[in-house]
């Protein structure tokens, strides 16, 4: 049976485009975080309009359609649905409404994921709602010439409960431990989660709801004002490609969470960048050098060099970054690891 152990992620050995994808993360969350405070009629109305997205491109991935105009009656809740597709879409709606609401109150359990599916499924009619699959289920993929094979085959029904139960407590574990990054958790987790694949329907959709639960819960909320769906709908087969590359050898503990982390994280970034973008247009106001800088450095998972954090912010002077490293150093944020120009800097737990 398959074997969930975070562990490797402790080891600090991460690419340059992960340490520089995830200081940029952080470094436009701090961005996002000062405007919300100051424009909170701005972000009621982005929440809004990621509401909509967010039902429309998560459906849109599973090919469930319907037009804008009735994606807007029925999430704004104007419209009851009309037929079998709408009464998906309604149910994704009501779903993350649970999720935006109640978030900081819905740990990642058992029993909560169960719930968040039955919310998600129920509208539809799905015998199943809220139940873990009872037959073996296999993902199929059809190539150019029309001929099917099979791709990956899930944990079978009989495992399932077991393995949902044993990815629970991995999770909680891997929190458990200051070294490893939730932002490199989270999409590990989420990729175990679609491996499993533990309901007969809304395996993609539920994922996407848990990574928006995890996220929230963990400080990145920027789903709420632009979707993630969206993001994942619009690079549909980069996601693809990277959940298959990731996917193989799952079964035998052998296989590579980071391309799916890579692209989780690039949809993550755009998230932040597009906001950062749709931002500056309605208020025009910047957050200061310093903060980008400290946010880069704190928030990084790895030690920082202070190359590293020009090429994250290279519209920074070299001189100012390190003079702010040199500040958050005296400050006691961070501290300096080696010397020279080889010194790296990390938070100071």
């Amino acid at each position: 049976m398959r074997r969930f152990d975070y562990g490797f992620l402790d080891n600090g050995l991460l690419s340059t485009n992960l340490i520089d994808l995830t200081g940029s993360i952080y470094s436009l969350k701090t961005s996002g975080e000062f405007r919300k405070t100051q424009f909170k009629t701005v972000f009621a109305g982005l929440e809004l309009i990621a509401k909509i997205q967010s039902v429309k491109g998560s459906n849109a991935i599973e090919g469930i359609y319907a037009s804008d105009k009735r994606i807007s009656e029925i999430v704004k809740g104007g419209s009851a649905p009309l037929n079998h597709a709408e009464a998906e879409i309604a149910g994704y709606r009501d779903a993350l409404n649970l999720i935006h609401t109640e978030y900081s109150n819905s740990s990642f359990s058992e029993s909560n994921i169960l719930s968040l599916h039955d919310a998600m499924m129920s509208l539809s009619g799905d015998e199943l709602a809220g139940k873990y699959k009872q037959t073996d289920n296999i993902i199929v993929e059809i190539d150019s010439a029309g001929n099917r094979r099979v791709r990956f085959r899930p944990t079978p029904a009989a495992e399932t409960k077991q393995a949902m139960q044993q990815l629970e407590l991995a999770y909680l574990v891997a929190c458990s431990n200051s070294n490893i990054s939730r932002l490199l958790l989270i999409p590990c987790v989420i990729l175990d989660f679609l491996c499993i694949h533990p309901f007969r329907d809304g395996n993609g959709r539920m994922s996407r709801l848990l990574s928006l639960l995890l996220l929230y819960r963990n400080g990145f909320d920027v789903g709420k004002y632009i979707s993630f769906e969206e993001q994942i709908y619009k690079y549909k087969d980069l996601y693809y490609e990277s959940l298959r590359r990731s996917s193989i050898g799952w079964d035998s503990n052998q296989n590579d969470y980071f391309p799916f982390i890579q692209n989780f994280l690039f949809m993550l970034y755009m998230c932040y960048k597009e906001l950062d973008k749709r931002f500056e247009v309605v208020s025009g106001r910047r957050v200061t050098k310093t903060a980008r800088i400290e946010a880069a450095v704190l928030g990084s998972p790895t030690p920082l060099s202070k190359a590293d954090v020009c090429a994250i912010h290279p519209d920074i002077s070299p001189t100012t970054v390190e003079a702010v490293l040199g500040k958050m150093v005296k400050s006691g944020q961070i501290k300096k690891i080696g010397s020279s120009k080889a010194s790296r800097y990390i938070r100071n737990e």
